[in-house]
């Protein structure tokens, strides 16, 4: 299952490399782990988006609750389940034939 991180700056929001570059490393672990599927930031309002692969939404939770912006407080979160529509599950059966 695919899970939608949206980030979002809080009151406590600042640039802070050694904040930013540990943010980077939680998803280079995540990548390493195959769990990151899409991430970045939006390029038309504040705040950024990160794709994972979770086994729950509890484990999903618990991977967005350990990123460093979140654990420094200079982003908070809203987690999201995504339903993937593709060709290979006929766009979630509806696909005509």
């Amino acid at each position: 299952m695919c899970y939608v991180i949206l980030l979002s700056p809080t009151a406590q929001d600042r640039r802070d490399m050694d904040i930013i570059r540990a943010h980077v490393r939680h998803l280079q672990e995540l990548e390493r782990s195959g769990q990151l599927v899409l991430c970045g930031p939006f390029s038309d309002s504040p705040g950024g988006m990160v794709i994972i692969r979770a086994a729950s939404r509890e484990e999903a939770a618990e991977i967005a609750g350990r990123d460093p912006y979140v654990v420094s407080g200079i982003r908070s979160y809203e987690l999201r389940t995504w339903g993937l529509s593709h060709e290979g599950n006929r766009h979630m059966g509806i696909a005509a034939d």
